[in-house]
């Protein structure tokens, strides 16, 4: 005989079994919940995109190392999306003369990275994007803090299990300019530096800095301004200070659920002003759980028109690993409600009408495809997870009425089969 085929999926990515699917729809329909109740309607798009989209504006990580590309026959160079955002403004580019400003969109797209697999960190993940297009003004932001913090609270979250970290990179610009005096691409590096400032100790900070330029003083001053976090704002300029959305964002009424603080950098391109993460606070998972920004130029790869924008992704990688830390996960829901089950074969085509009546009352009906004891099938019911089993018997045919028996209790009532639904229905 030959070898078989494995059974394990690429690696980096995922199989989900019914009671795991079972949860993350739970999940997921309660955040698709909070998000309509804020406006935002579901799109979608394209799993295969165009490479040069990515490499217009995503981070330089995702272009040179994580993008899963190929080239078609048509010599098109094509990348599976790592990212939705440069999609999802793509498609606003497109459809500008039939669109309503602002516009508030959301999905739910599997991307792909080519990563190296690890705790938080797939090949596949599925990202629930919130985005809103269209306006400059700081109300943007404060109306995502409002949407994040409800639908942390819609998942049971409270807001000492996590913390949302928010700068701007118009302040970042300006410490970089006017108080660590760097310029260009190192700008770009002491950015990287603050990026990872939280992941490494302080000597290899310190040797990375060496290693793009960056004096002694120069690290040592880098190290004062994270130290200092929002208090070092007061030092920049008046025009940096006037240019920030943060800024209006620490004058508003939701100043007190944000924590200002220059470490988040966010590595895409596309950012402009204000960019955010939230943070589980929890010492056993304390990480990054999902973020964004305000990006008001990424229209601008694709029409003259200039379309402000503010979004985010939250991935469900590290959305399951928050929840599984701090006990949020909800229980895998029954995979049916009830069972009719036939004493003998003769009655397999009534049980077949009754589950019929049972699944018009919406309730999740399954009956046995082949003949077998009653004790073994309503054995099988209760593992299935079933409230109620509805039992075909011959002299209750007869007579034209069923047993259903409350699988909790063990209570059981003979009921006319035009009445089962109802019966059903009361138990469930």
């Amino acid at each position: 005989m030959g070898k078989y085929l494995p059974t394990e999926p690429y690696r980096g990515t995922r199989d989900f079994l019914p009671e795991e699917m079972s949860v993350r729809q739970q999940v997921f329909q309660r955040l698709y919940d909070v998000i309509e109740v804020f406006g935002y309607q579901r799109y979608d798009g394209p799993v295969l995109e165009s490479t040069e989209i990515y490499e217009a504006k995503s981070s330089r990580e995702i272009v040179e190392q994580q993008l899963y590309t190929l080239t078609d026959r048509g010599g098109r160079r094509l990348a599976l999306r790592p990212e939705m955002t440069p999609s999802v403004a793509r498609m606003i580019a497109g459809n500008l003369g039939r669109l309503t400003f602002p516009v508030r969109w959301y999905s739910h797209p599997n991307c792909f990275r080519y990563e190296r697999p690890q705790r938080g960190r797939v090949r596949e993940h599925w990202q629930i994007n919130v985005d809103l297009f269209g306006s400059s003004s700081s109300a943007v932001e404060v109306e995502f803090i409002e949407l994040i913090h409800a639908m942390m609270a819609a998942l049971g979250a409270t807001e000492d299990m996590y913390v949302l970290r928010m700068s701007d990179r118009v302040l970042l610009d300006a410490i970089f300019t006017e108080i660590l005096e760097v310029a260009g691409e190192q700008r770009r590096q002491v950015a990287g530096l603050l990026d990872r400032w939280e992941k490494y100790p302080e000597d290899k900070l310190r040797a990375d800095a060496e290693e793009i330029g960056l004096t002694e003083s120069g690290f040592a001053r880098l190290r004062e301004v994270v130290q200092a976090g929002e208090e070092i704002l007061p030092e920049l300029s008046e025009q940096a200070r006037a240019g920030s959305k943060l800024i209006e964002v620490m004058n508003s009424r939701v100043r007190d659920r944000i924590k200002v603080d220059p470490l988040i950098v966010r590595g895409f391109d596309y950012y402009t002003s204000t960019v955010f993460e939230v943070f589980d606070a929890s010492p056993e998972n304390r990480r990054s759980l999902f973020g964004g920004g305000r990006y008001d130029n990424l229209v601008g790869l694709y029409s003259a028109q200039a379309v402000p924008g503010f979004g985010f992704g939250m991935g469900d990688v590290t959305l399951m690993d928050f929840l599984s830390t701090h006990g949020l996960l909800p229980e895998p829901a029954n995979k049916v409600d009830a069972v009719v089950i036939p004493t003998v074969q003769a009655l397999f085509e009534p049980a077949r009408a009754a589950a019929a009546q049972l699944r018009a009352a919406g309730v999740r009906t399954t009956t046995p495809l082949e003949p077998a004891k009653l004790g073994k099938e309503i054995g099988r019911a209760d593992k299935a997870g079933a409230r109620a089993v509805v039992i075909i018997g011959e002299q209750d045919h007869a007579e034209g009425k069923a047993t259903v028996r409350d699988l909790v209790s063990g209570e059981q009532d003979r009921v006319a089969l035009a009445d089962i639904a109802h019966a059903v229905r009361k138990l469930l």
